[in-house]
């Protein structure tokens, strides 16, 4: 299930305070799998049912940053959006993401250097109305006018 806004850019001419977009996403098994094949990440915790039930977690839960992906995923094709340049990001993982949960990542516009094109980003995802990361973004929007 996606309930994904447009896509595209809004350049930093056209940011507000407060602006905020965001996607939905189910975590699949099979987004877990690609993100291990391609992370190279296969910490057991993701992909063995057995081991994972053994951990605090008390199942398999997806990676952490396959969570923050989505982030990056809203900043990259919504806000600011195409042409966005990543800066700097801060994360907190405050609990696990769960093969099936689906997940809400929003960002929100906090901050705005116009002159420097810096827009910091206040980000989160959720499953369920409980926040599972907490995190601020900084990016170089993308601008009509050249450099």
């Amino acid at each position: 299930m996606l309930d994904n806004l447009p896509r595209g850019t809004i350049c930093i001419e056209d940011l507000e305070m407060g602006m905020s977009r965001y996607l939905r996403k189910v975590v699949t098994d099979e987004d877990i799998e690609l993100f291990a094949q391609v992370s190279t990440d296969r910490n057991p915790v993701h992909l063995d049912d057995a081991y994972a039930q053994d951990t605090i977690f008390e199942g398999r839960i997806a990676h952490g940053m396959l969570t923050a992906g989505l982030i990056s995923a809203v900043i990259g094709e919504q806000l600011p959006g195409h042409g966005t340049v990543y800066m700097g990001q801060s994360l907190k993982f405050l609990a696990p993401v769960r093969p099936g949960d689906t997940v809400l990542a929003e960002v929100t516009v906090t901050d705005i250097e116009f002159a420097k094109r810096r827009v910091k980003l206040d980000c989160k995802c959720t499953v369920d109305g409980k926040k599972v990361l907490v995190g601020e973004a900084t990016v170089l929007a993308p601008s009509r006018k050249f450099d």
